[in-house]
């Protein structure tokens, strides 16, 4: 993966917390999101692939994302890469959005899928605020253009530092259809505006 794609996939999150950092002066971020559950774990989750017994789907672009256990429903929208190589993250001024990274595969198709989005801003709480809250088998549904719901099970929730992000098992290469839920969390350190921390959630399809 470019350098660039790297770098931009480290602060795609992070830039609901520079905005709050530029904002001085200014509320701190609810100290919620710095809360990480004790069934978070700092590697990379485990996952045992059911491959076996689920047939990929055909590709086919994410419009919604719901996920019970945490009560996100939320339309999902094409994100990209910047003009300087980093990656795109949806507009910040809405807080139910998620953004697909649409240079990877859709939902369902064999690869590993991410959708990422913002925890929080200097107006309130966003879509994925409760993500680090998701336990192994709760289960996340995927709308596509094509009218089909891709039902994805959760493997393990990660809490990875930035500075040491995991991108090999988030973009890397996978024999199973996956998919990868991406956002802020860990400590808030208002003197770089920034979380330092990203909540991966490993999923596969069911």
């Amino acid at each position: 993966m470019p350098a660039a794609l790297v770098a931009g996939l480290l602060c795609a999150c992070g830039i609901t917390a520079l905005v709050l950092g530029l904002t001085t002066p200014g509320p701190l971020p609810d100290p919620a999101a710095a809360t990480v559950p004790v069934s978070v774990r700092t590697e990379v989750p485990k996952v045992v692939s059911s491959v076996r017994h689920v047939r990929a789907l055909t590709r086919s672009v994410p419009v919604g994302i719901r996920i019970p256990a945490i009560g996100v429903s939320a339309p999902v929208t094409k994100v990209g890469l910047n003009a300087d190589g980093t990656v795109q993250v949806p507009p910040l001024n809405d807080h139910n959005l998620a953004g697909w990274y649409e240079y990877g595969p859709t939902p369902g198709q064999l690869g590993a899928s991410v959708i990422l989005g913002h925890v929080d801003s200097v107006t309130g709480i966003s879509v994925f605020f409760y993500l680090k809250d998701l336990r192994k088998g709760d289960k996340i549904y995927v709308t596509l253009t094509n009218g089909k719901v891709a039902t994805f099970v959760v493997d393990g929730v990660q809490n990875a530092s930035k500075t040491s992000f995991p991108t090999h098992a988030v973009y890397g290469k996978i024999s199973y259809p996956g998919l990868r839920v991406i956002t802020c969390g860990g400590t808030f350190d208002p003197t770089t505006g920034h979380y330092t921390d990203n909540i991966i959630v490993y999923a596969q399809l069911a």
